[in-house]
């Protein structure tokens, strides 16, 4: 790595995801061409022909969408991408609410009877195997796009365009349904010679792919690296609204900007509302009609904040109440009036809360409940689901989220099985919340030339998050309890300050004056200034030792001036090393020989912050 023009601290953070050459770290910070997508979908061009003939024909065509960021956007893109083309496009998506996820036999058939012979679906469909047989035996043709997990025996369709389909190592094998949708409407602009048909479609491709958290490597950094530079500039109307009502300004926007002010907004109306309006809204034509759009959507984000607040409030007193001494290993809570369009957001607070894999269950009617599930890292909820299935009246998801229903009486069961399923993963993870930082960084290097080059690795998201960095060593100079149960703190390390913030913090959790602290660095925009501030995601007592454990071996070490790098083992024998900087260790003990204990000793530095 070396010769990157960027700072120590992140060529550590490309190194330790995996980039082992200067040329891989290149190729990744300015990609290069993407190999056509013909090759890499075997069943775009027969997609791609089936829609050049409904486009020619001027063919009624039913764009079937789900009711989140991911499958409205989805939806608008493949309104505006066939309509100029000559096909007569129209949005067919479920109610969250009456119809539940994704394609279903009432609205197969309620299509038919109106006439449509020709089905797209998007973000769904690969598993809706009682609607794809219903299509195929009234003769309608169905291209799939979808991006969740494709069942053993695959429904009968015409075409599938699916990440899975495409060979390992390809860079569309992190598309969401949204980049999907944009890869059979680039094709069929491209094969009907009309690139100006699909002008918005970049720019919904940004919004639904950052929404849906899909992975920011491959096609979809590649996408997102040009769009969001003209994104702030998009012909789209609704988008344009989204940004003036959120306050963006006219600068080029950032995939947080999406993620925390404009997905928000969107998802907010799939959740509590009709997922049409979001529809409407990408797909006006007229300025204020779009700002009106534009405000029924902020009033359903103002009520899905309230909601949210509400149902976690009731799930921790549920968990604080029903748990002895030991959390399960899977949280299950269910409670009939949870709203079904919120669930999921507090499942995601709680998993992050209590680091487990959690479900929260609300009514659905017929002694039914719906859930929503959200996994941490390492815990893959749709082999847990599938492992369950013949509890579950329907099931779907991918390894970090999922969807199930499932019989009341079923549940204690259920909840069983899910436990015995997690108890392995658990075993696996260290007590408390574990964290793991990409690279040390000392608070005098958190500075515009840092933010400058930090700026040249994103966009950020899933597969590639922002940095996670820490210091040693913090003092606390001050701290404030805000509103809303955020922490600022005002922190010093040697002659350095640096503002920082703790969102949703809990309260009675106590803050030493000493401490070690790990962050991410964001800008904060106030009242026209900027300035940098660390975002805090875990803070620990700061101490001079660090326990190192190997199995069922334990050892301490800690660093002195005059002694340099001690480590010790229960037995109370200890090996002593000395380093500088960037050489390597060095000691007079031929146990520092063995390659076991010079990785235990490397540990043992990255530990004390001797490492970057």
């Amino acid at each position: 790595m070396q010769g990157l023009d960027l700072p120590l601290a992140l060529r550590c953070v490309l190194r330790r995801r995996g980039f082992t050459s200067r040329a891989e770290a290149e190729t990744f910070l300015s990609p290069g061409d993407l190999p056509p997508t013909s090759d890499h979908f075997p069943d775009l061009t027969q997609a791609c022909a089936r829609l050049i003939e409904a486009c020619r024909s001027r063919e009624r065509v039913a764009i079937c969408g789900d009711y989140d960021a991911d499958g409205m956007t989805s939806t608008a893109l493949l309104l505006r991408a066939l309509a100029p083309l000559g096909a007569n496009p129209e949005p067919a998506i479920p109610s969250r609410m009456d119809e539940g996820y994704g394609l279903n036999p009432a609205m197969v058939q309620r299509l038919y009877d109106d006439g449509v012979r020709l089905l797209v679906t998007v973000d769904n469909g690969v598993a809706a195997r009682e609607a794809l047989d219903l299509a195929a035996s009234l003769q309608m043709q169905v291209i799939v796009t979808d991006h969740h997990t494709i069942p053993t025996e695959r429904p009968p369709m015409t075409a599938l365009i699916h990440p899975a389909t495409t060979p390992d190592g390809s860079p569309y094998r992190g598309l969401a349904g949204v980049g999907l949708a944009y890869v059979l409407a680039h094709a069929v602009a491209e094969g009907m010679n009309h690139p100006e048909a699909i002008r918005v479609a970049r720019d919904l491709f940004c919004i639904g792919t950052v929404a849906d958290m899909a992975p920011l490597v491959g096609a979809n950094r590649s996408w997102l690296l040009d769009g969001l530079n003209h994104l702030h500039r998009s012909e789209c109307k609704g988008l344009q609204a989204l940004q003036r009502l959120a306050g963006l300004g006219e600068r080029p926007l950032t995939a947080e900007d999406i993620g925390f002010q404009i997905a928000p907004r969107i998802n907010a109306v799939g959740r509590l509302g009709e997922p049409r309006l979001v529809v409407d809204l990408l797909t006006a034509e007229d300025p204020d009609s779009a700002m009106a759009l534009a405000r029924r959507c902020d009033d359903f984000n103002r009520q899905r904040r309230d909601l949210c607040d509400a149902i976690e409030a009731e799930a921790v007193a549920l968990v604080e109440a029903e748990t002895s001494d030991a959390l399960p290993s899977f949280l299950l809570l269910a409670q009939s009036h949870w709203h079904h369009g919120v669930i999921g957001i507090v499942a995601a607070r709680l998993m992050e809360r209590y680091h487990r894999p959690t479900a929260l269950l609300a009514g659905d009617g017929d002694g039914c409940l719906r859930a929503s599930v959200r996994g941490p890292v390492g815990f893959a909820v749709d082999r847990a689901l599938s492992n369950c299935s013949e509890l579950l009246i329907r099931f779907g998801g991918h390894p970090a989220a999922g969807g199930f229903t499932v019989k009341a009486e079923q549940v204690h069961v259920l909840h069983e099985r899910l436990c015995e399923q997690a108890d392995g993963w658990l075993i696996t993870q260290a007590k408390g919340r574990p964290v793991q930082p990409d690279a040390l960084l000392q608070l005098k290097d958190v500075n515009w030339d840092l933010w400058r080059h930090l700026q040249s690795l994103a966009p950020f998201g899933i597969g590639h998050p922002k940095p996670l960095f820490w210091s040693r060593s913090v003092n606390v100079e001050e701290r404030r309890d805000l509103k809303g149960g955020h922490l600022a703190l005002r922190l010093r390390q040697g002659d350095s300050e640096r503002r920082a913030i703790a969102w949703r913090w809990d309260s009675s959790a106590a803050v030493p004056d000493c401490c070690d602290v790990a962050f991410s660095i964001s800008m904060n925009r106030w009242q026209g200034e900027q300035r940098l501030q660390l975002e805090l995601k875990a803070i620990r007592t700061h101490t001079e030792l660090v326990l190192i454990n190997r199995g069922t071996r334990q050892y301490t070490a800690r660093w002195t001036e005059t002694s340099g790098l001690m480590l010790t083992n229960r037995e109370g024998e200890t090996l002593q090393a000395r380093l500088k900087q960037e050489e390597s260790l060095t000691s007079d003990d031929d146990l520092a020989r063995d390659k076991r204990v010079i990785q235990l000793m490397e540990e043992a530095c990255l530990g004390l912050g001797l490492r970057p």
